[in-house]
């Protein structure tokens, strides 16, 4: 349906003649008379008064069904950070609502989390620049120490705080949930996300038991298992039998771009960060476009780690290349955040000099 008919329907259902709204609005009774008979739209400028006068939201305006409209809120929390506090709360209560209606519930409820972590995200970078900006003017500020880590994700020296137990019950839960439900067909990704946390916190006995169940259900990612294995052995502390297992990895699958990005980050992890670059470039090279950014935001941060704040801002060149050139992307928070990583390190490369 024409935004114009849809304008015609809300006025004729508020009781509202031409005049009256076209006076609400601060135009011409003609403007109004040419929107009804689509024979010119509305200013986009005036669509939020429109929307306020009926008491509904601009999507509404253009009709949107379902399907639209959760493709509109995507592809907004792609572009826009942060959102607006009244679009945010619309966006919110068309979730919630459309969470008794809609058969695709799951896809409701990740909007959900994608939303509130959208906003989660902006808030977390005022987090970090206001307690950034207290410690530097009063360093022992522990208060401000413990929101950076919280909004930064910082390593957190408290046992009680830092492990992971929650998450790994979770995980645990929903692999013993979905080998119920789908006792023939189990998906592996689960077991990544449990074997990670189990890593993160040492217990590596578990992620061996969990490691077993991954490889019986896995069907084309054969190089996880080796990779799991290292990284297993990295966590008891046994850098030279995780090297081992890499070299022997190496043999069968050095050829496969996704293992290579799976090399560097053991690498990385471990501290050998040249030969992490080198693996996280040749992963690079090696993928097909479009290519995914990870492994150049991998190289751009070790560099930074290094002191190589010139290369590192040019691998954000390459980043920002990537995402114009293969992704079309130009102006996607990806982008800014790129931008401003750049704007960052080339500070940081003249403060070095």
């Amino acid at each position: 349906m024409e935004i114009g008919n849809i304008i015609k329907q809300k006025r004729f259902k508020a009781s509202m003649t031409q005049e009256q709204l076209a006076e609400k609005l601060g135009i011409s009774p003609q403007s109004v008379s040419k929107w009804e008979n689509e024979i010119s739209m509305p200013d986009i400028a005036l669509l939020p008064e429109i929307a306020e006068v009926f008491g509904v939201s601009v999507d509404e305006l253009f009709g949107l069904n379902e399907n639209e409209k959760l493709r509109r809120i995507e592809n907004r929390l792609e572009f826009e950070e942060p959102l607006p506090g009244d679009v945010f709360w619309e966006y919110e209560e068309y979730l919630n609502g459309a969470l008794e209606k809609s058969e695709d519930k799951a896809k409701i409820y990740s909007l959900l989390a994608h939303l509130y972590h959208h906003r989660m995200d902006s808030d977390a970078r005022k987090v970090s620049q206001y307690a950034k900006a207290s410690m530097r003017l009063a360093p022992e500020r522990k208060d401000c120490q413990w929101l950076l880590d919280m909004s930064e994700g910082q390593a957190i020296w408290d046992w009680n705080a830092g492990n992971h137990a929650g998450v790994i019950a979770f995980y645990q839960e929903l692999i013993e949930a979905d080998k119920k439900a789908n006792p023939d067909k189990q998906t592996y990704l689960p077991h990544y996300w449990l074997i990670d946390n189990l890593i993160a916190d040492h217990r590596t006995k578990e992620a061996r038991e969990v490691l077993a169940e991954y490889s019986k259900l896995q069907k084309d990612r054969d190089y996880m298992i080796p990779v799991y294995e290292a990284n297993i052995a990295l966590a008891e502390f046994d850098e030279k039998k995780a090297d081992l297992i890499m070299d022997e990895a190496f043999r069968s699958f050095g050829d496969d771009p996704n293992f290579l990005f799976e090399a560097a980050q053991y690498n990385a992890r471990k501290g050998s960060y040249d030969r992490a670059i080198e693996l996280y470039e040749a992963s690079y090279e090696m993928d097909k476009k479009p290519r995914y950014i990870d492994a150049l935001q991998a190289v751009a941060t070790i560099y930074e780690i290094q002191g190589k704040y010139q290369e590192a801002a040019g691998t954000c060149d390459r980043i920002l290349e990537n995402l114009k050139s293969e992704w079309n992307l130009t102006e996607e928070a990806a982008v800014k955040d790129a931008e401003r990583q750049k704007s960052r390190l080339l500070e940081k490369a003249m403060v070095s000099f």
